[in-house]
């Protein structure tokens, strides 16, 4: 390990106490960015995280947004750096805490407890997503202590509506564009494998969502009087919903596979390496076989495969006892997540034309959109990846592993839009972190883990030239 480095960890380790201090500080603000009683607090908690910037060394301001602040501070490394520079994003606000009576402690009452991993904090916001910002400020804070500087330039934008919408980021980006230019995009709001072996996820899926809604006669009909003459909306929905798997579990839409692309190897391989017992998964939540497109594993069909999900379905009568009606109409949310080189605009259009051609004679469809936004996707051979996994490694005892998400991080594609900034997902999350429920928790492990990771990250993007 490189002596710079080195006098940086020493420098966090010695600083341990004062850093879980700060933490708990930052944790006692309840920045519920959804509420509008905590308006005030939410904008405490960007003044408060803005201090800390400015105490760790950065040049740092709050600044006003169409809805809760922005947070933005840099440092431009050490003099004559012309290596590449680092955004750091993340967010200061939190979900509610409720229901609060599930809490065995105030959710923003910080405490330090017992774990079968050690010592944990558990308050509300402690992983989502102040403990990791945190983790990345102490980072800076011991870099600069030590060499009285950056090892390369940083930019850090911290949004206070991640938990509410992020309503005003993109207007935030489109203006403050030239500003926030950088080179990659560290996020840190994601999750390690487990508790000793790090991640970078390099993979996010899209999502397109519509609300389906097939018309039929012009009010409701006695089933008796009508029924096998009439279309019913229910059994046209149902048969269309139908349709949109074929038998081996892959999605019907026309050319909706075509710009598909088949992961890499090197990530494969480790992800099979990675030992996921299926029987486990499927029984954490009381099954026992998964179910899919055939041909891949459940891993692979979360991470790097698209999906059709119908996310719920109502119409006619739901009520107590019978009644024998024939609807008007039935609606269905239909949900697409998508992989990278899909277009979700493509997608889209393909549903409503689906879904155009199965309606019968005299039925109609209205369509309601939700969403669409593309998937991301880190390529395997990035020397920004390679960075990331040499300063992983460095840190700690097992190699990082590549791993994707089913789910969707609607920032990380505005600023990849937007800024042109390629993302690095590096988190210190873990799935039993109770992330949005009460009792939410950060494994102290995670918590050093990640400052120690982070000032590594920073370590090696000094010392690049591209």
């Amino acid at each position: 390990m490189h002596d710079d480095l080195k006098a940086v960890l020493d420098r966090l380790e010695a600083d341990r106490t004062a850093a879980v201090d700060r933490l708990c500080d930052f944790l006692r603000i309840p920045s519920i960015s959804a509420d509008p009683a905590y308006k005030g607090e939410v904008a405490r908690a960007a003044q408060w995280v803005c201090g800390q910037l400015q105490a760790a060394g950065l040049n740092a301001s709050v600044r006003p947004a169409k809805g809760h602040p922005m947070v933005v501070a840099k440092h431009e490394g050490p003099p004559g750096y012309d290596g590449p520079r680092l955004l750091y994003y993340g967010h200061y606000d939190v979900q509610p805490p409720d229901p609060v009576e599930l809490w065995k402690s105030g959710p923003f009452d910080p405490v330090i407890v017992d774990g079968p991993r050690g010592k944990r904090i558990v308050a509300r916001g402690a992983v989502d997503d102040k403990g990791q910002v945190m983790s990345f400020i102490e980072a800076f804070r011991a870099w600069i202590k030590v060499h009285g500087t950056l090892p390369c330039a940083v930019t850090v934008l911290l949004e206070g509506e991640e938990e509410s919408g992020s309503e005003s980021l993109e207007p935030f980006l489109l203006e403050n564009r030239a500003d926030l230019k950088a080179d990659a995009c560290v996020v840190s709001d994601t999750g390690m494998w487990d508790v000793t072996t790090p991640a970078i996820t390099t993979a996010l899926r899209g999502l397109v969502y519509v609300e389906v809604t097939v018309h039929g006669p012009d009010k409701d009909l006695h089933s008796g009087q009508y029924g096998g003459a009439v279309p019913n909306p229910i059994n046209v929905l149902c048969s269309i919903v139908a349709a949109l798997h074929d038998d081996n579990r892959r999605v019907t839409l026309d050319g909706f596979y075509e710009s598909v692309e088949e992961v890499s190897p090197r990530v494969r391989q480790q992800w099979r390496d990675l030992g996921l017992s299926e029987t486990e998964f499927m029984g954490s939540i009381g099954l026992t076989k998964s179910m899919g497109e055939t041909g891949f594993s459940a891993l692979e069909r979360t991470w790097s495969r698209p999906t059709c999900d119908v996310n719920g379905i109502f119409g006619g009568y739901t009520g107590k006892g019978a009644k024998t009606v024939i609807a008007s109409h039935a609606t269905a949310k239909v949900s697409f997540r998508l992989v990278a080189s899909q277009d979700p605009h493509k997608v889209l259009h393909s549903i409503k034309d689906f879904v155009q051609a199965r309606l019968p004679a005299g039925c109609r469809a209205e369509f309601t959109e939700f969403g669409a936004n593309p998937a991301f996707l880190v390529p395997d051979g990035s020397v920004y990846l390679g960075a990331a996994e040499r300063a992983l490694a460095a840190v700690y005892e097992h190699p990082p592993v590549l791993i994707g998400s089913g789910g969707s991080i609607p920032a990380v594609g505005a600023i990849h839009r937007i800024l042109a900034t390629p993302a690095l997902l590096v988190g210190f999350g873990l799935d039993d972190d109770c992330v949005h429920s009460p009792n939410e928790k950060m494994e102290m492990a995670c918590f050093e883990g990640a400052q120690r990771s982070h000032a590594a990250i920073m370590h090696e993007i000094g010392r690049m030239r591209v």
